[in-house]
């Protein structure tokens, strides 16, 4: 006779084992799905026209995401995963639920999805830096989960070293998913029904713990490898056509005058487009000391700016708390404004840019490097004027926006098809007593 637990691990794990076939459905490749709900690309023009889209209308197509695990995409290696957190399909499954599952804030509003969101480069496209539970903002930029089983630190400042610790980082914070304490954030799962007996089964009896929520959430992120991208078909697929003419002029930038690669490296098999280390670029110390312009443009319609002194600024927002990177780790004062190399692949799904997500699209990023970053003290020596022209920073915008993977579309799709955790009258935080159920 089937347990309620067997069933509820029979349909979590036979929702993710059914990608294996609803995977081979045609899904073009590309990223056209890659893009906010509510569509401002072409905003700053007088001629835009809203294209939002119906989040209820909304439908996805499960993704075997193992695949990308066992067989990565090409131009990347073999995925690293540590010995005592082996891949398993029914831990994967878990991880997913867990990420999309809003019961895992304090009050149940938010989850994971909602900072790293799938259509937006599992980032957040529509705000500069982070926004979380009833409105909390955070000082820093939601950095995309895309790959991030390669990378050997986590977090802006990389205080992280690996992501089954990484996630209970925002489970905690207060202005992330809120929540008061580990023995909280697992007593509450302990009593949702819907997970009761799923930790025990895949983790050979062991319950909802510290380690088993980290470890199938690190799962389920060690899945959300994209490749195979124009340029991977190009460089390693020696696909002579794979490239446009300008991305591959921006290439050629890329590994020489422009020195790109020195810090987003290329191997002659893969590449992570990082280095995995932290670098000062001297922007964290221009926004840390308060370097500001005596203007700003702001765009208050579509076609429609205005330079807004910064005094009117400053009297409508919150003063920004200083930011000083590696040094709120390790107090050394040598690694002030030092942050991690972010990886560039899928650079164009994960706007804006920076550890504050100051810098709106790729081009704006290019130029700051073409000036040299910002002199200080603690400069990387690696920083320097590049004196490029104006036809060479668009080239290298053009081969960054060779590096989408072409998996993105299922990645995505799969994230749409995931279930939504939400609160119901059976849940631990439903409130009762009344003549009315409420949350």
């Amino acid at each position: 006779m089937k347990t309620k637990t067997t069933v509820l691990y029979s349909a979590l794990l036979g929702s993710l084992l059914c990608g294996i076939t609803q995977a081979n459905v045609n899904i073009s490749s590309g990223s056209h799905l890659s893009v906010p709900g509510d569509d401002k690309r072409g905003y700053e023009s007088s001629n835009y026209v809203t294209n939002a889209k119906a989040v209820e209308k909304r439908s996805g197509i499960e993704t075997n995401l193992m695949a990308f695990v066992q067989n990565p995409p090409l131009g990347l290696p073999k995925v690293p995963v540590p010995t005592n957190n082996p891949m398993t399909e029914g831990k994967v499954a878990l991880g997913r639920k867990l990420f999309f599952d809003r019961r895992l804030s304090f009050n149940d509003t938010f989850s994971c999805a909602m900072c790293h969101v799938p259509e937006q480069g599992f980032s957040s496209n529509e705000v500069s830096t982070a926004v979380g539970v009833e409105g909390r903002s955070g000082r820093r930029n939601t950095p995309t989960v895309y790959n991030v089983a390669y990378a050997t630190s986590l977090f802006h400042d990389g205080r992280e070293e690996n992501l089954e610790q990484q996630i209970w980082g925002p489970l905690l914070a207060s202005n992330e998913m809120g929540n008061a304490s580990i023995g909280a954030v697992l007593s509450k799962i302990r009593k949702i029904p819907d997970y009761q007996g799923l930790f025990e089964q895949i983790f050979n009896g062991k319950g909802p713990t510290m380690s088993t929520v980290g470890m199938a959430l690190a799962a389920y992120q060690r899945t959300l490898n994209s490749a195979n991208s124009p340029f991977d078909r190009w460089y390693y697929g020696k696909q002579k056509n794979a490239l446009s003419e300008n991305a591959i002029k921006g290439f050629k930038l890329f590994t020489a005058k422009a020195g790109c690669a020195t810090c987003h490296s290329i191997g002659p098999n893969s590449a992570l487009f990082t280095d995995n280390m932290l670098h000062n670029t001297g922007h964290g110390y221009r926004q840390s000391m308060g370097i500001k312009p005596k203007t700003t443009k702001v765009q208050v319609a579509p076609g429609l700016f205005r330079e807004v002194s910064q005094e009117v600024i400053e009297k409508v927002s919150a003063p920004v708390a200083p930011d000083l990177g590696r040094y709120e780790v390790t107090q050394n004062p040598h690694d002030r404004w030092k942050y991690r190399t972010p990886s560039l692949r899928n650079i164009t799904l994960s706007a804006p840019y920076f550890h504050d997500g100051f810098f709106q699209n790729l081009k704006d990023v290019v130029e700051f490097y073409n000036q040299g970053g910002i002199p200080n003290v603690t400069l990387d020596p690696l920083i320097k004027p590049l004196n490029l022209t104006n036809q060479e920073m668009d080239d290298l915008v053009a081969f960054m926006q060779s590096l989408t993977g072409e998996n993105v579309n299922q990645i995505v799709l799969d994230s749409f098809a995931a279930p939504i955790g939400d609160s119901g009258s059976d849940d631990p935080s439903w409130i009762r007593g009344t003549h009315v159920e409420v949350k």
